[in-house]
């Protein structure tokens, strides 16, 4: 999750749709120009240990856009496959 927080601060598309499940991957990755990503705070986490094959991760991705500060927040889904872990998809809150 962490790492892909920060793939999303620095705009790196190609990290995203790589640590994407293929069975939810979009062709692209669009980023808001104004938007300015300032921290993440993990809230709670469901499996994602080392033996583990599925994990949640509820967050708040906190940003500003256009001079006000919001936070999105998710229950986003992984799934590990051949050692890796994915992002599946997430539902936003």
């Amino acid at each position: 999750m962490r790492s892909r927080f920060a793939a999303f601060y620095v705009g790196d598309e190609s990290y995203l749709l790589a640590s994407w499940h293929p069975s939810t991957r979009p062709r692209s990755v669009e980023f808001e120009p104004e938007l300015r990503w300032i921290r993440l705070e993990i809230l709670d986490r469901t499996g994602g240990g080392p033996f583990d094959l599925q994990g949640t991760v509820e967050f708040a991705a906190h940003y500003e856009l256009s001079g006000a500060s919001g936070a999105l927040r998710e229950h986003s889904r992984f799934r590990r496959e051949n050692g890796s872990w994915f992002y599946v998809d997430g539902d936003h809150h």
